[in-house]
């Protein structure tokens, strides 16, 4: 189904609801990861890798080809790694932190040839959301990250826990965000920064901007995540295929400066998570936000498509995507896609592939395992 572009009121309606305010696993199974703090140390629960960063002198030094052996370690270590080093994404780190993968991984053509793909959509055009960014989207934000490639950027949304009502700590991804597949292993030093540049300064000015406005909220590192086991042996940074239709994750995270409210609380906000909902051709129409990063963008502004999504089956068998005719390119990826479902904002989905042109965007639909990836980090920190 071809996309059609909403109108700016319509959107508007949709954002005005927040205004004020591993070890390998079977293709079923969640794949999760703990961080390295003293409390799993002391439980003999966790082991860091050898070699792995943990402090900035060790990110110095790999800075001269220390991931070498990335692929390696990172996908042999029995959990996720991820303790905090205060003050390592500072505003200037922050600024130079690259788009995301090319969108993670990257569709090899403009079309399907699968059944149940609808036609090609009409791009788009992104469009900046209002600022501030607090009083008007508050839960999304950028995802930061150290990568073989250096620091990159994703995009995140703060999503209501079932477990601890108005007290979430959980941010919806996509799996490419937090691991590279089947060909390597988890990022590093994963943090979550809400209505970061609440301002939306061009990026030349971030450096020269208060921190209070950058990062208005804080830095909160993940402690555990969890993706898709399809992810995980399927997914590809190099071309879309079978695994991007189990491209998400889920972070629980902690502030960096030890506060003890939760990030929802902190925030102010949350979206509901909306599992299993109608295919993409019988949705009306959605709205996906993100930080683009690649150029024509520059990461600095939170923008917005609204648009009416189709199908997109990338492999026969697998659960057909939602796809949308969208302009926004690298750094969006793991950005939330929205719908109005009883006057709350609920995320149906996450910026996972793009076409090469970057004329639309396509992200899984979340069905039982998004749904199981979900009930797996919740439950695991419900009593705590």
């Amino acid at each position: 189904m071809p996309s059609i572009r909403r109108s700016t009121a319509a959107a508007a309606a949709l954002v005005a609801l927040l205004a004020g305010t591993v070890t390998a696993c079977g293709p079923d199974e969640a794949v999760g990861g703990a961080a390295a703090d003293q409390k799993d140390q002391a439980d003999g629960g966790f082991k860091l890798p050898s070699g792995a960063p943990t402090s900035l002198d060790d990110l110095k030094k790999w800075k001269d080809g220390g991931w070498q052996d990335w692929d390696k370690w990172a996908r042999d270590a029995k959990d996720f790694a991820n303790p905090v080093i205060k003050d390592h994404w500072k505003s200037d780190r922050l600024a130079k932190a690259k788009t995301s993968p090319e969108i993670g991984v990257k569709a090899t053509g403009t079309g399907s040839e699968f059944e149940g793909t609808d036609p090609e959509p009409q791009p788009v055009t992104a469009e900046q959301v209002a600022r501030p960014y607090h009083q008007h989207m508050a839960p999304v934000g950028k995802i930061f990250f150290d990568s073989p490639k250096g620091p990159m950027v994703c995009s995140g949304t703060i999503v209501e826990d079932p477990a601890h009502p108005g007290k979430s700590n959980l941010v919806w991804t996509a799996g490419h965000c937090v691991h590279s597949g089947k060909q390597g292993g988890w990022m590093r030093n994963i943090v979550f920064v809400p209505s970061y540049n609440d301002n939306g300064v061009p990026m030349n000015q971030v450096n020269s901007t208060p921190s209070q406005q950058v990062t208005p909220y804080g830095r909160f590192w993940a402690d555990w995540i969890t993706t898709s086991g399809e992810w995980i042996n399927m997914g590809s940074e190099k071309s879309g295929n079978g695994g991007s239709a189990y491209d998400f994750a889920v972070l629980h995270v902690k502030p960096e400066n030890g506060s003890g409210k939760s990030l929802q609380e902190t925030v102010g906000n949350a979206a509901r998570v909306w599992f299993n909902a109608p295919a993409a051709n019988q949705i009306g129409s959605l709205d996906a936000f993100g930080y683009p990063a690649a150029p024509p963008y520059d990461g600095a502004r939170m923008m917005n498509c609204p648009a009416r999504p189709g199908r997109l089956v990338m492999q026969q068998g697998t659960p057909a995507m939602n796809r949308i005719g969208c302009t926004m390119t690298g750094g969006t990826s793991g950005g939330g896609w929205f719908v109005n479902r009883g006057g709350k904002l609920t995320l149906v989905s996450n910026t996972s592939i793009s076409s090469n042109a970057h004329t639309w965007l396509a992200g899984p639909h979340l069905g039982p395992e998004a749904q199981r990836v979900f009930a797996d980090i919740s439950q695991k920190f419900a009593n705590r």
